[in-house]
């Protein structure tokens, strides 16, 4: 939080309470000056004693740092100075400033009809010391016992209390966004110790490196009628007792729109969503939703092509399946929730319906949040430099030949992911995940419920067909303003084929290479993100049907399956409540050919079966049916409430894809999309395929 900020949030507090404290808090070297002298004289020790006491951590010295850290501290009614939050992620700073204030001496508390009351305070620490001007705040009212003081600026007062986001102190998902969790990232890639990889992040996580109530707070607009309120700051509803609360939310996705093909889009999302807490330990959230809509023809076609068994016409990419609305638009219903529990400060555990992503790229090349909802359970264990993540997943086919009496068949997937930070800068990721499902009626196997071992062991010991396993790990390299990040994924591979050139079919693998640039060319809040992604053919895929890396007919991780590249540039902006994205994508894939007489699988479809493969050599990137593709979307936008993400935007869409021939899914076009709308933004949708 800037100076600017915090003037702006309490000064009107700062003249109320300074006109009805009889006495600021009295230093000894104070205590013989008029009381009209002392507040000065009590700021300007708080700011010497501090400055002299102060040593500039070693790393900081090093990176040239040069901040002003905004330091809240509390003079008690005992006259103890206690510091309460300091705005930094340098954990090594939050240290010496405690260090520092434990060294000085207990003074005069402040006093109120001659009683001692508690009064906080900001103090802005410019570092290096050569430019210390900034004056201490007066950061609240004083508490004082057993009397109320009456203020006339009651919604800053309820702003600079932090009683507006409950949810900043619980164990609920942040939601997880690209362009929310750029602002995140910007801050937990200068923390000396956070992971960034597993998401959606924890409040509880988030909150040691960032105010979450001082981004939000200085975006709130002073309104006094309650319908103005909710609009534009609150959540509709928030209910809190002594070990409860939880807060009630409308959600809506109102978008109407035009594609080139002459198609008259529209979304009409309407949905409830509640949060809550029991105790400081356990939460909940639960969103339902209501949808109808028709989108540009691209994603119509591909939605139809992925259709489920069953009469079902479609299957909405990343919502679920769809029924028929009117005689060309679809009516999706989807449901997610979850509880959370954390029982100490090692572990967390999840269970419920939702999503989750494994990565620091706009893809992921092991775990991407654009399929389907499923059901998991999540273990995220947190201990020294470690992040260790355990997850099991219960997942469905939904094709014909695997549908049973209209049951869908049931898979099960586990996977384990842990983050080491190396270093400050170094952190490397280990990836290994297994699919398997009920054949011989294993049901779900008990023995990859072990949180340590290797899976590919215990597929080996259940038979050579009993699952399939995946490998990968990560890396990524923290500096000031930018961070570079990778992933490698294996399916399969020899070491000899690979060393012999030849493409075999079965060296499977994915790679990603990327960068992220924060305030970019030091112009605040601008981000610059440039990716790179690369997938084998045949990788994701298998022999046995149900053994694919997928859900409900969309991939797990890369939204394109496998066999292509892309290359991905994306740039972000906001300005207090406005913002501006853009997103540039072009990159090639093979196909399968949709006439009869070829049937072979290219590998670029992950449920196809490997025994279809064209070629057992000689296999590429791109072969098959290849199509190039290019898109370019825009979105500029406003963002009405920061309580709950509501925004009202309008967005342009171009997509030029060009394959050799038809595909299932797509033919040759060259389209465009026109969007306007009101939507809460609390997930990711993609349509960029």
């Amino acid at each position: 939080m800037n100076k600017a900020t915090i003037s702006l949030l309490f000064l009107l507090l700062s003249v109320s309470v300074t006109a009805q404290i009889e006495k600021y808090p009295v230093f000894q070297d104070c205590d013989s000056l008029e009381i009209s002298k002392i507040e000065k004289c009590f700021k300007v020790n708080v700011k010497n004693k501090v400055i002299d006491a102060f040593r500039i951590p070693e790393n900081l010295q090093k990176e040239n740092f040069q901040e002003t850290v905004n330091i809240v501290f509390l003079v008690t009614a005992e006259g103890e100075l206690k510091v309460i939050y300091v705005n930094s992620p340098y954990k090594e700073l939050k240290e010496e400033v405690q260090r520092v204030f434990s060294t000085l001496p207990i003074i005069t508390p402040a006093k109120y009809n001659n009683h001692p009351v508690e009064m906080r305070f900001v103090l802005p620490l410019s570092i290096p010391f050569n430019n210390n001007e900034n004056q201490i705040i007066v950061e609240e009212k004083a508490e004082i016992k057993r009397e109320k003081l009456i203020s006339n600026v009651e919604p800053l007062k309820e702003i600079a209390k932090n009683k507006l986001f409950p949810e900043h102190q619980s164990e609920l998902n942040i939601p997880f966004t690209h362009a929310e969790y750029t602002t995140f990232d910007s801050y937990l890639d200068q923390a000396s110790n956070s992971h960034t990889a597993m998401k959606p992040y924890l409040f509880s996580e988030v909150k040691q490196y960032i105010d979450l109530d001082a981004q939000k707070n200085k975006l709130m607009k002073p309104k006094n009628t309650w319908f103005s309120k909710k609009l534009l700051n609150e959540h509709m509803a928030f209910v809190k007792g002594k070990d409860y609360w939880f807060t009630i939310d409308p959600i809506v996705d109102l978008q109407v729109g035009k594609d080139s093909e002459g198609i008259s889009t529209f979304n009409n999302t309407r949905a409830i969503q509640v949060n809550g807490g029991l105790g400081k330990k356990f939460n909940f959230s639960a969103s339902f939703y209501e949808s109808q809509g028709r989108f540009a023809e691209y994603v119509n076609k591909y939605a139809e092509s992925i259709k489920p068994d069953g009469g079902n016409p479609a299957i909405i990419p990343g919502r679920g399946i769809a029924k028929e609305f009117k005689s060309d638009a679809y009516d999706y219903p989807v449901s997610e929730a979850y509880i959370s529990y954390t029982p100490n400060n090692f572990f967390n555990f999840q269970f419920g319906h939702g999503k989750n992503f494994i990565g620091d790229g706009y893809r992921s090349m092991f775990l991407s949040d654009v399929a389907s909802p499923f059901t998991s359970f999540k273990i995220n264990t947190n201990f020294w430099k470690i992040k260790y993540t355990n997850m099991w997943m219960w997942m469905q086919d939904v094709r014909p030949e695997l549908t049973v009496d209209g049951a869908y068949k049931r898979k099960f997937m586990a996977i384990h992911y842990l983050s080491w930070n190396v270093s400050k800068k170094l952190n490397l990721g280990l990836f290994e995940a297994v699919i398997w499902d009920n054949v011989n009626d294993r049901g779900f196997d008990v023995n990859y419920l072990n949180p340590l071992i290797f899976y590919t062991a215990i597929e080996f010991s259940s038979g050579s067909r009993a699952g399939n396993s995946l490998l990968g790990f990560s890396l990524k390299y923290k500096m000031k303003d930018i961070s570079l990040y990778s992933q490698v994924l294996i399916d399969e591979f020899r070491v000899s084929e690979m060393t012999s050139n030849d493409g075999w079919w079965g060296n499977k693998n994915g790679i990603q290479i990327g960068a992220k640039y924060y305030n970019a060319f030091g112009v605040d809040n601008l981000y610059l993100q440039a990716e790179y992604n690369s997938v084998r053919p045949y990788t994701y895929s298998h022999d046995e049907l149900n053994y694919n890396f997928g859900h409900n007919n969309q991939p797990l991780a890369h939204l394109w399956g496998s066999n292509f590249n892309e290359t991905i540039g994306i740039a972000r902006y906001s300005k207090n409540r406005w913002f501006a994205n853009a997103k540039v994508l072009f990159g090639k894939k093979g196909f399968d050919y949709k006439n009869s007489t070829d049937t072979f699988s290219y590998g670029g479809n992950i449920y196809r079966d490997n025994d279809d493969r064209a070629s057992e050599y000689g296999n590429h990137i791109g072969q098959g049916n290849k199509a190039n593709i290019f898109i370019a979307d825009f979105q500029l936008g406003y963002l009405v409430n920061p309580a709950t993400n509501l925004k009202i935007f309008g967005g342009f869409t171009f997509r030029d894809f060009n394959p050799n021939a038809p595909t299932n899914a797509f033919d040759t076009s060259n389209s465009t999309w026109i969007t306007v709308g009101l939507k809460t933004d609390v997930f990711n949708w993609y349509f960029d395929f």
